[in-house]
C-alpha cells in the first residue's frame, strides 16, 4: 500500500511539473503579453494631439491720415513644431519666389504669414524646421525659436548654426530689429535701421509683420497694413513694439515688411498688401 502511494504521489508530482512547463511555455507568455498591453493601452488612449488654437482680430486705431489697421493672431501651439517654415517652390536658394497664398495652398496651411525674405540676401543664419541651411554671421540679431517652445534673440556669430541646432533650434529668422525684450521696448528704435548694407532704411511708418512671445508655445503674430491713406498709414518701430507690449509679449521681433506683409487664413488673405496684390517672396511661416 505504501509503495502504491509513493508511486501515485510521484506520478502526481511529475504531472504537475509537466503542466507547469507547458504553462510556462504556452500560457504564461500570453498572459504576460496581455498585462503589458493593459499597461500600454491606457497611456496610448489618453495621449491626445493638441491642435493649435488661432484667434485673429482686426484692429483699427487713429483717424484720417493717422488711421492704422492691423491684424493680431493669438496662437497657442500644441507643440513648438506646429509652427513651420516653407521655402517658395520647396527650394532653398536666392531669388526663388512665390506668394504666401501659393505656398500656403501647397502645404495645406490653415494660417500663414510672410517670413524674413532670406532669399533676398546671402548672409544671416537660416535654420528652418530644425535644418541648418546657412550660417553667415552678420551684425544683426536673429530670433531663435526652440523645440521646447521657448525663444530668444542673439547676435549672429556669437554661436554657430550647428550649435544652435544641437541646442534644439527649430526656426531661426534673420531680419530685425528686436522690438521688445524682457517685457520692455528696445531702446533706439527710432534710429534708421538697415537689414543689410545694400538695402535702405526700413524705419518710419511702414507696413510690418512681427512675431511676439507671450509664453511657452504661445505666440502673437501681427500684420500691419500701410501706405493706404484713410485705411492704414503703417507704424514706426516704436509704435509696432507698443502693440506687442499692449498684448503682454515679453519678446518681439520684426520680420520682413513693406509690400511683403501678408496674413493668410483658411484660403483668404486677411490684410491688404500695399502693392495692391501679393508680393512674390522667398518664404513663409505657417501652421498646418
Amino acid at each position: 500500500m505504501n509503495r502504491k502511494r509513493v508511486i501515485i504521489g510521484s506520478l502526481l508530482v511529475l504531472l504537475m511539473l509537466l503542466l507547469y512547463a507547458a504553462g510556462k511555455r504556452y500560457v504564461f507568455p500570453v498572459a504576460e503579453r496581455n498585462v503589458k498591453e493593459t499597461e500600454i493601452l491606457p497611456e496610448h488612449k489618453n495621449a491626445k494631439t493638441v491642435k493649435p488654437v488661432i484667434k485673429i482680430r482686426r484692429k483699427k486705431i487713429g483717424k484720417g491720415e493717422e488711421k492704422i489697421t492691423y491684424f493680431a493672431a493669438d496662437i497657442k501651439l500644441g507643440k513648438a513644431e506646429d509652427l513651420k517654415s516653407a521655402f517658395a517652390n520647396n527650394q532653398y536658394g536666392l531669388n526663388i519666389k512665390d506668394t504666401v497664398s501659393g505656398m500656403a495652398r501647397a502645404h495645406h496651411a490653415v494660417f500663414a504669414v510672410n517670413g524674413d525674405y532670406y532669399g533676398f540676401r546671402k548672409d544671416g543664419v537660416v535654420i528652418r524646421n530644425g535644418v541648418l541651411y546657412r550660417d553667415e554671421p552678420t551684425g544683426r540679431e536673429c530670433l531663435v525659436m526652440y523645440k521646447d517652445g521657448t525663444a530668444d534673440v542673439m547676435f549672429e556669430g556669437t554661436v554657430s548654426g550647428k550649435k544652435l541646432v544641437r541646442k534644439g533650434a527649430w526656426n531661426v529668422f534673420s531680419f530685425g530689429p528686436v522690438l521688445v525684450e524682457d517685457g520692455k521696448i528696445r531702446g533706439g528704435l527710432e534710429k534708421p535701421y538697415q537689414v543689410d548694407l545694400f538695402s535702405g532704411s526700413i524705419s518710419g511708418k511702414q507696413p510690418r509683420t512681427g512675431i511676439g512671445i507671450l509664453g511657452k508655445n504661445h505666440l502673437l503674430i501681427v500684420a500691419v497694413d500701410g501706405r493706404a491713406e484713410g485705411y492704414s498709414c503703417g507704424m514706426t518701430f516704436s509704435e509696432f513694439a507698443q502693440v506687442f507690449i499692449n498684448h503682454g509679449c515679453r519678446l518681439a521681433y520684426n520680420l520682413d515688411g513693406g509690400g511683403s506683409v501678408t496674413m493668410y487664413r483658411k484660403g483668404k488673405i486677411l490684410n491688404r498688401p500695399s502693392l495692391g496684390r501679393e508680393r512674390r517672396i522667398s518664404d513663409m511661416i505657417y501652421i498646418h
